[in-house]
């Protein structure tokens, strides 16, 4: 009886010494082993990408317009939470026709509320391809969200070139800050 003992004494020791093949049966220190053989070599994931000439980001002119680059197809135009916080309560939006050919610094339509009156003009060069009909009925949402759901046209820019004259967003908040001081 103590031979038998012995043998599985013998099996249960070489089964501690190599690699554990149950979870159920296994120490600790065995299934980090375990588990470090079964892992596969780290391989980095194949990334792809497109490069562009051009960074799609918001850019915005000294007049308080912005353009949202990040369609390609069809860039969104409207004006700054600055200058909706300047207008106060917007009342009525002109907004421009579709199809309307347009030069960068063009009026496209104007923004009327309870302490003025401006207008809107078009950063750049192009062609509008469509306008928020929503702010028709509810001038206000430039207010709530001006540079968001309230904007105002989508144009298809003809001279990429001009973006590059406009400040993106760190350029424009210095910009504001200089006119704030100043005032």
């Amino acid at each position: 009886m103590s031979a038998i003992i012995a043998q599985s004494g013998v099996a249960a020791a070489r089964a501690l010494q190599g690699p554990a093949r149950s979870v159920a049966r296994c120490s600790r220190q065995q299934y980090m082993r375990l588990r470090a053989q079964q892992q596969q070599p780290f391989r980095p994931a194949a990334r792809s990408f497109s490069a562009s000439g051009r960074v799609l980001e918001k850019r915005y002119t000294e007049d308080h317009e912005w353009i949202d680059t990040s369609d390609p197809e069809s860039a969104s135009i409207g004006i700054s939470t600055y200058a909706a916080k300047a207008l106060g309560d917007v009342v009525y939006v002109e907004l421009p026709t579709t199809g309307t050919e347009v030069n960068a610094g063009d009026a496209i339509g104007a923004v009327e509320s309870v302490k003025s009156a401006s207008d809107i003009m078009t950063p750049v060069s192009g062609t509008i391809l469509e306008v928020n009909s929503v702010l028709e009925d509810k001038p206000g949402t430039i207010n709530s969200s001006p540079e968001g759901d309230g904007w105002l046209a989508k144009i298809k820019i003809s001279a990429e070139q001009e973006l590059d004259a406009l400040m993106d967003a760190e350029g424009y908040r210095k910009f504001t800050e200089e006119n704030k001081s100043s005032d």
